[in-house]
């Protein structure tokens, strides 16, 4: 029987993330796992991303993981807490013994919330807004956030992040994308304060810059920070590259130690960070309101824009952050393919974060290594978004 050389790449190389080594310079993306009952890391949680350091990651980002109480987006979310602690030092020894690291994903949903436990059901965020991703739970307004709320979260955060070190990850990630509190914040269209919080560029990335800061009195001056931050929100008036740069260069100025570039708002262009298929039909039958059910069959094809899969499709964008700064920067999108981390090397990036291609293919990385394939089987269905509403993400090609 013939078996394949090892594939000589330097995705495969040791990287280093500050003073953090990984063993090669692929990342599992974080994406939501569902897979916290009740807002606690089920044995299904721990067993996914041993999987995936078994697989071979160089570092694996547990997803999502909320500073307060009022930053989950729904119930079932992980909120830090002394009692979370042991439960997650768990995960992490597991992962430690497959030889790789992790990292937790630490972030606030702002505005945008279906929480139902939030209090006054209101969610919090830089401006009073309509709240279309919570509306028909009951939660249709945010509320703008003072002086004493912003303070309130920036020490959340600091919190959150001592605890993920005492749980022993070796890294935090902080959500800054994706239409999160931060992302709200920094987004032109969605900060419409008129205070020190909003406005200019300077003044809409305070309260992420002073996350980072705050992040890092706790965590100390070694421990690797990576911010997650939009290229482009995808909406008319949201930040376009040409402040993404100037983001990334004030979030290299205040020491974080890598950048993953992302875009799009969950809450608005959910397929602009994905591409792919809809898979409405899914959705719906996972929905567990009876009215959100109406509006996704009623609505869904129309507020919610489909976006054709490319492989490697924020890469035209992450180019010129890339030409911008020197800190490392972690390129995720649509990379599903040998040739991709190949192109990714060659391009300067440091990293790759791959979210779907790892779903459908914990081994990839391995066997990619192997020589035995040289690119995932996954489809960008998406069908997987919608098992993280049932029981916990999978890809469904397994049924």
């Amino acid at each position: 029987m013939s078996t394949r050389s090892a594939v000589h790449s330097k995705a495969f190389t040791p990287g280093r993330l500050g003073q953090l080594e990984l063993r090669n310079r692929v990342i599992k993306a974080g994406t939501y796992e569902g897979m916290c009952p009740r807002g606690l890391p089920s044995d299904a949680l721990i067993r996914h991303h041993r999987d995936l350091a078994a697989g071979g990651v160089g570092m694996t980002t547990v997803a999502y993981c909320a500073v307060s109480p009022n930053g989950r987006t729904f119930e079932d979310q992980m909120v830090m807490s002394p009692k979370l602690v042991p439960r997650l030092k768990v995960l992490t020894d597991a992962v430690h013994a497959e030889g790789a690291a992790v990292s937790l994903q630490l972030g606030h949903c702002g505005a945008f919330s279906r929480n139902a436990e939030l209090p006054g059901r209101r969610s919090l965020g830089p401006s009073a807004q309509f709240n279309e991703y919570g509306f028909m739970s009951g939660i249709m307004f945010s509320k703008a956030m003072t002086e004493h709320d912003i303070a309130d979260i920036v020490d959340d955060f600091g919190t959150a992040a001592a605890g993920a070190v005492r749980a022993g990850f070796d890294a935090v990630e902080l959500h800054m994308g994706h239409g999160y509190l931060l992302s709200q914040f920094i987004s032109p269209a969605i900060n419409q304060r008129q205070d020190r919080w909003g406005g200019s560029l300077d003044n809409r990335m305070r309260l992420p810059l002073t996350v980072v800061e705050r992040v890092r009195e706790a965590v100390g001056p070694k421990f690797p920070i990576v911010a997650k931050t939009n290229l482009r929100d995808g909406f008319k008036g949201g930040l376009e590259v040409r402040e993404s740069i100037g983001v990334a260069l004030r979030l290299e100025a205040a020491g974080v130690n890598a950048l993953e570039l992302i875009g799009g708002f969950t809450s608005k262009t959910p397929m602009y960070l994905l591409r792919g298929e809809r898979p409405l039909k899914e959705m719906i039958a996972v929905e567990k309101s009876w009215a959100q059910k109406l509006v996704l069959a009623v609505l869904g094809r129309a507020v919610i824009k489909e976006y054709p899969f490319k492989e490697m499709f924020f890469l035209k964008h992450a180019r010129k952050i890339r030409k911008a700064v020197r800190m490392p920067l972690v390129l995720l999108g649509g990379i599903v393919s040998l040739q991709n981390l190949e192109t990714a090397m060659q391009e300067g990036f440091e990293f790759v974060a791959m979210g779907r291609a790892l779903i459908a293919d914990p081994d990839l990385i391995d066997r990619m290594r192997r020589g035995e394939v040289t690119r995932s089987r996954c489809t960008a269905c998406n069908k997987c978004v919608a098992e993280m509403d049932r029981n916990g993400v999978r890809c469904v090609l397994d049924d």
